[in-house]
């Protein structure tokens, strides 16, 4: 009975969750007797990290005591380890310390790394230091995904509501599982040389589409934009383009000895006085050939250039419309001007009057 009624339904919607259900959590009463093996797991942590882990150790100790898993720090090796306990009661709480230690080793800060304990909110590691083999294209791409600012970075987080951390040759990821997916893909497009604003824009378009409740059950492949990618090669077109002959698969003609092309013009047949004389009648042809051509270049230097006609200048005509009074007239006004200093003499009496003034002045 319960298979027909099941099989009536539609897939996709067997498929959807519904609005605002929320998984039960995992308490005690659904195993009270705990688990049979101890389970532990550890991992490395940079240098950088050591003083930032064993200020806020403390208080990772205190989260994981609520779920019964002991932590410990060595500082001499590097590490860091989690492992169940008697009480441990959840036996997926071991793997969700894992995540914990390890988010912490990738420079996650302890506030974000702490999300990773609720049960609707995972993590993904994406390793990208292996996707680029250059190492200066590998920065410019990793620069890229955080965008001037940490713009980006800002805005991948609030489309796909994961917390995203770029530490070296990982990113972090901190959310539900739907935004990690999605996070992981615009990050490997990054590293492909795809740039993050085409996915950033597709997300978008999705987020607006899916608060439609008539769009949900249909495609949204005629919604989204499809961004083709441009190879343009930088390498430059050759002068000379050389035009590949169409294949055929038989050989090429044998090309004709020098037999056969004596047998097609005679000259087989002729005897040793008469070739002798015709190719001693091909030289003086050809001597005369190259006699007439030396002739030709050497009566080229005797062969005069030719000049350029002369162009006359033309006398410039003085206008008679000159005033030859109005000229009469300024020579004489400049010849009663007195140029020049004036005559020793002449200064000599304006200094003795010059003095005698100034001495009845005095009186």
């Amino acid at each position: 009975m319960k298979f027909w009624r099941y099989a009536y339904l539609d897939e996709s919607e067997l498929l959807t969750v519904p609005d605002g259900w929320k998984e039960p959590p995992f308490t005690k009463e659904d195993n009270p007797r705990g688990l049979l093996e101890e389970s532990s797991f550890a991992t490395l942590f940079p240098k950088y990290r050591e003083a930032y882990l064993k200020e806020c150790w403390p208080l990772v100790q205190k989260a994981l005591a609520d779920h019964h898993v002991k932590a410990d720090l060595d500082l001499i090796e590097g590490s860091m380890t989690v492992s169940t306990s008697k009480k441990t009661f959840d036996p997926y709480s071991i793997i969700k310390a894992r995540d914990l230690i390890k988010l912490l080793a990738r420079s996650v800060p302890f506030e974000q790394a702490m999300r990773i304990l609720q049960d609707d909110v995972a993590c993904d590691i994406i390793k990208i230091g292996s996707l680029v083999r250059n190492r200066e294209s590998f920065v410019k791409r990793r620069h890229r995904l955080i965008g001037p600012k940490g713009s980006t970075l800002k805005a991948l987080e609030l489309l796909t509501n994961c917390y995203v951390m770029v530490q070296g040759n990982t990113v972090s990821a901190l959310g539900p599982y739907g935004g990690l997916k999605e996070v992981r893909k615009v990050v490997v497009d990054t590293m492909k040389n795809v740039h993050p604003i085409y996915n950033i824009k597709t997300l978008m378009i999705k987020r607006e589409l899916s608060k439609d409740p008539e769009l949900r059950m249909q495609s949204w492949e005629r919604f989204l934009p499809n961004f083709k990618p441009k190879n343009l090669s930088k390498r430059k077109a050759p002068k000379k383009k050389v035009v590949k002959k169409e294949y055929t698969p038989f050989p090429p003609p044998q090309p004709e000895s020098q037999v056969d092309k004596e047998l097609a013009s005679g000259e087989f047949f002729l005897k040793e006085s008469q070739k002798r004389r015709k190719k001693i009648e091909e030289i003086k042809v050809k001597q005369a050939e190259a006699l007439s051509k030396r002739q030709e270049e050497r009566q080229k230097a005797f062969i005069p250039p030719k000049e350029k006609p002369v162009v006359k200048k033309q006398a410039v005509a003085i206008s008679d419309k000159i005033d030859v009074q109005a000229i009469k007239e300024k020579v004489k006004k400049a010849k009663n001007k007195k140029l020049g200093a004036p005559p020793v003499a002449e200064v000599a009496q304006k200094d003795t009057a010059n003095g005698k003034k100034r001495k009845k002045s005095k009186l």
